[in-house]
């Protein structure tokens, strides 16, 4: 017998994990997944940040919870998931959304910044899927891995960008994705990933002044940049039983910019 729909979406006593979860497009996918039903956990750096977000979505009505932690130290990652299973007893979702930028002509950009950039956009996604793995998902065979890259991973770059090392980084997030959606399926669990055109957050404040909103939007057949509720339905998607048979893909939520650009 076929669900309803709405029960497909429904994630009623599932439990979500969400790196970066403390503002912007973790906190805009922690929304989704918590009005779905789910029972939140979010971690990020600062915990007036998570304090301030938590409320933000027990104002909603959501079952939330945090804890603070740097997701690029692997020590700090592994007990993030090691708390949140002694506390809610599994993580049914994880969404691998910390990340970081770094701006420089790439015959100048520090190697400092690049390893900075590439632990927390690829090394941290590995070390929290494995510990995720290992602690929940395997043993349960099942669960919902949603890592956020970026149409930046899907080509190149332009000398208004000069971003290359998170741009690689994205890339590598791209077939991280594939790579473990193949390694992972046969135990049930699904590896996806969201691929963000530009949004307003606090990583992107800089490019948005410096190029403008308008001139951003006019790139995209859509004419707009994205808002505050545009990632929720697809993330609701991957996480739900709605997307049980899709794995291994990369969606972009970009207006249309990665269809016309090559991308």
């Amino acid at each position: 017998m076929t669900q309803r729909v709405q029960d497909l979406f429904d994630l009623s006593g599932q439990v979500a994990l969400i790196t970066g979860g403390s503002r912007g497009l973790g906190l805009q996918i922690a929304e989704s997944l918590g009005e779905a039903g789910a029972t939140i956990m979010l971690t990020a750096r600062k915990a007036a940040d998570l304090e301030e977000a938590v409320a933000h979505l027990q104002a909603r009505g959501i079952t939330a919870h945090s804890i603070a932690s740097d997701a690029a130290d692997e020590t700090q990652a592994v007990a993030v998931v090691t708390q949140t299973v002694a506390l809610l007893g599994h993580i049914d979702i994880l969404v691998n959304n910390a990340g970081a930028s770094w701006g420089a002509p790439a015959e100048d950009h520090p190697l400092a910044a690049w390893d900075k950039v590439m632990n927390l956009n690829i090394r941290s996604l590995f070390v929290f899927a494995q510990a995720v793995a290992k602690q929940s998902m395997l043993a349960r065979r099942q669960g919902r891995i949603i890592n956020v890259a970026s149409i930046a991973g899907l080509a190149g770059n332009s000398n208004v960008m000069q971003t290359i090392a998170y741009n690689t980084s994205k890339g590598a997030v791209v077939n991280f994705t594939r790579a473990l959606a193949g390694e992972w399926g046969p135990f049930g669990i699904t590896v996806n990933a969201l691929a963000p055109g530009f949004f307003p957050s606090k990583m992107t404040q800089g490019l948005l002044a410096a190029v403008g909103e308008d001139t951003l939007a006019a790139s995209a057949p859509l004419r707009r940049i994205g808002d505050d509720e545009d990632l929720k339905g697809a993330a609701l998607l991957f996480a739900s039983r709605a997307g049980k048979h899709i794995t291994g893909q990369i969606l972009a939520v970009d207006g249309g910019v990665s269809a016309i650009h090559g991308a």
